[in-house]
């Protein structure tokens, strides 16, 4: 664990290090808090320990610009006898708790371990609200306002919804959203990928298969559509499955009934179907390798999810969005673009829409500099 001490006392920097280095934590040091703040805003801290009297910039400053820029590190202030108001005040402010001078290496420890528990209790819920609500949809652009406007109005029906767009463009999260603003959110949610399963197996997959069906198949398998049983399926990439597979996910979708590979008993389904595609079925219908009345069915509401070009106004939050996670994924952190560089990379196409400007933020991260500029967007993207 990594802690940072801002003290502007030389002997009190010296004494609170040695005691922590004893216990195992990584120490850094400031001297003022315009330095603890460039520190904090660098490098990601388990706690910071904080001065309140201190020349140039004193503790409560810098607790302020610390929340002002989003620093979720517990801040334990630390206060001479004349300064306890002014600690109390600071907690109201968003300071963990606060030490009184002289120091008490027993009121140290605990105090730093309560910091931090209660960091990683926030750090895990907020790791688990993710899990359960999945991710945010960003952007506040025409058409991704129309669209969250669209999924608001169909999200709480029953109907089939059939999501269209490019590759990259978001298309699983559009499923997702659905989902959680449906009445069967707390049902399963099962994804398939269509175009990741091989044809022979996607009888199986699908609708499962009984023991000794076929050489391979040891036991009895559930296959995804009763998995989904009360949920929502999601077929992604549902253009590129067989016709063989097409005419019993039509039967499933008209009769709610299906019947397990090798198996000689219907078995009763309730799912709701969201299917995606980046291909355009009506041109699939023409050609034959997609059935009409599968479509109708899957086609009861269709969304549209746009293409990144189509909504470059999105960019910046996008990339401040992205950056935020990189960098708490990697505990670093938040890096700044420059206003240039931001420009650049909204002046650019993007033809791998949502998923490679992610990667072009995460390298951008990784090889620019503090903030990132627009030479660092020259050299590594265009």
């Amino acid at each position: 664990m990594k802690v940072l001490i801002v003290d502007d006392e030389r002997a009190i920097r010296y004494s609170l290090k040695e005691i922590l280095e004893m216990e195992n934590y990584q120490v850094d040091a400031a001297e003022n808090g315009r330095e603890g703040l460039e520190k904090a805003e660098k490098e990601k801290y388990d706690a910071i320990f904080c001065d309140i009297k201190m020349p140039e910039m004193d503790g409560t400053e810098m607790l302020s610009k610390l929340i002002e820029a989003g620093v979720e590190t517990p801040v334990i202030m630390i206060s001479g006898h004349a300064d306890i108001s002014t600690a109390v005040d600071c907690i109201k402010r968003g300071a963990f708790d606060f030490i009184e001078k002289p120091l008490d290496l027993n009121r140290i420890l605990i105090t730093l371990k309560n910091a931090t528990d209660k960091a990683n209790l926030v750090k895990e819920t907020k790791i688990l609200k993710k899990k359960i609500y999945g991710r945010e949809m960003i952007g506040a652009s025409e058409p991704v306002v129309h669209l969250k406007d669209m999924i608001g109005k169909v999200a709480p029906t029953q109907a089939s919804v059939l999501i269209i767009g490019p590759n990259g463009s978001g298309k699983e999260l559009v499923a997702q959203s659905i989902y959680q603003l449906s009445e069967r959110s707390m049902m399963p949610f099962v994804e398939v990928n269509c175009a990741a399963i091989p044809s022979e197996l996607i009888d199986s997959e699908l609708f499962g298969h009984k023991k000794g069906s076929f050489t391979s198949a040891i036991r009895d398998h559930k296959g995804k559509f009763e998995q989904a049983d009360g949920g929502t399926i999601f077929l992604d990439e549902i253009g590129d499955m067989s016709l063989a597979a097409q005419a019993k996910v039509l039967r499933v979708l008209q009769e709610r009934k299906l019947t397990p590979v090798g198996g000689d008993k219907e078995i009763t389904v309730d799912v709701r179907v969201i299917a995606a595609t980046n291909k355009n079925l009506q041109e699939e219908i023409q050609k034959g390798n997609f059935r009409e009345d599968l479509y109708h069915r899957l086609s009861v509401i269709v969304l549209r999810v746009p293409a990144l070009d189509e909504r470059k106004e999105d960019i910046p939050l996008l990339v401040e969005h992205f950056s935020e996670q990189i960098c708490a994924e990697s505990g670093k952190a938040v890096r700044p673009f420059a206003e240039d560089a931001m420009q650049l990379l909204q002046e650019r196409p993007w033809p791998g829409n949502i998923r490679e400007l992610r990667n072009v933020v995460e390298r951008l991260l990784i090889l620019g500099g503090t903030p990132v500029s627009a030479q660092d967007v020259k050299d590594y993207v265009i």
